[in-house]
């Protein structure tokens, strides 16, 4: 027996490894061996089995199967803390992670009160300046983004960043990330000259860490190709989006969000050239693809399918198909209202359109959609 348990450490590292290595269907495959056979050899509930349960769940999530990862996430929370207690940090972690998966199901409330309590118990068990505290810290600054509140955000944005890098250093990929998300910020805040040193520091400290193809190289490429773009520079935005959805694919295959993100992008990108054929192209293939991967209900309260969905909708009424985009210019604002609140600037940028073209009928000369609606950024 003894021997075994060792072979099913040995498969669990190797899982790791693969994990790390970004091969998710070989990490997937060792993870489910670790897992049959802890349940078989130790017990559904017991800590090393709960441990490959939590590991299996991170893989479905990279791979965007978030009701297998939600579903797994659950199995894992409730073990520890029948196992170990509400306040053991590794129950903590698991609420953390349960909290990230809300915020990618497009359930900021969930996730903000999954946040909050991982915040709260992470201080009082290890400290305002653990590293572990720190990620609740930088996990709901991001939700904070979501939903607007921008200058909290920035508030637990600057905590995170000078909390690790005191106590991990400039170059940490935890350290970047902050930076990373803190550029992030400053381009929906309009300093776009911040924001740019902060995805360039970002990415070069990246790519010396992980490497060009690592996951979270490219979302500071693809951050960076918004950036390109807000400024009108619309060549080099090019570029960084493209570079972002081959390797996407190739890491991560066609359908994962992430590479939903830069196919998304590259329709904005085209619209703003004119190619409208190509942009629409862009966004259909996006949003079938969020559809296929969180079920066409999610999508509705997921920010990235909604920043499609509006694409989408100005797109179809720059082609005049008024019907199409007032009806989508509907469904996306509805989405809205749900995630960022009924007063958030983008609710009100779909309102003025709508209102544009309710006059249709009385206009010669129909109006041009007042704003072009926001890309994805994270």
């Amino acid at each position: 027996m003894e021997e075994y348990e060792v072979l099913l450490w040995a498969i669990y590292k190797l899982a790791q490894l693969y994990r790390d290595r970004g091969k998710l269907d070989e990490a997937e495959k060792m993870f489910l061996r670790a897992l049959k056979g802890r349940e078989k050899t130790l017990g559904a509930e017991h800590t090393s089995t709960l441990d490959s349960v939590h590991c299996l769940a991170t893989i479905y999530k990279d791979k965007g199967k978030l009701e297998e990862a939600e579903k797994m996430f659950l199995w894992a929370l409730e073990g520890y803390e029948k196992a170990l207690g509400a306040e053991h940090t590794s129950t903590l972690l698991m609420v953390n992670n349960l909290g990230i998966l809300y915020r990618d199901r497009g359930k900021p409330d969930e996730a903000e009160k999954m946040y909050l309590r991982a915040l709260k118990g992470k201080e009082k068990a290890l400290g305002a300046e653990h590293t572990s505290t720190l990620d609740s810290v930088h996990c709901l600054a991001t939700i904070y983004k979501d939903k607007g509140k921008l200058e909290e955000a920035e508030k637990m944005y600057m905590r995170a960043l000078e909390g690790y890098a005191k106590a991990l250093g400039a170059e940490h990929t935890s350290t970047l990330l902050a930076v990373n998300n803190l550029g992030s910020l400053y381009r929906d805040r309009g300093q776009l000259d911040k924001a740019e040193k902060m995805f360039l520091r970002a990415l070069e400290g990246y790519e010396k860490a992980l490497g060009a193809e690592h996951t979270s190289t490219l979302l500071t490429v693809n951050n960076l190709g918004s950036l390109y773009r807000d400024q009108g520079k619309l060549e080099e935005a090019e570029k960084m989006f493209l570079r972002a959805l081959e390797r996407y694919e190739k890491t991560l295959g066609a359908e994962h969000t992430s590479t939903l993100l830069a196919v998304n992008n590259l329709g904005g990108l085209y619209g703003d050239r004119g190619q409208l054929d190509e942009a629409e192209k862009m966004y259909l293939r996006a949003l079938e693809g969020y559809e296929k991967a969180l079920g066409q209900a999610n999508i509705l309260t997921f920010i990235r399918a909604l920043n499609t969905m509006s694409g989408l909708a100005f797109l179809f009424d720059r082609q005049n198909r008024v019907e199409d985009a007032r009806t989508l210019y509907s469904k996306t604002l509805s989405g809205y209202r749900k995630v960022v609140g009924d007063n958030h600037i983008r609710c009100q940028t779909l309102r003025d359109n709508l209102a544009a073209l309710a006059k249709e009928t009385r206009l010669t000369v129909r109006p041009t959609a007042n704003h072009q609606p926001p890309d994805t950024k994270y």
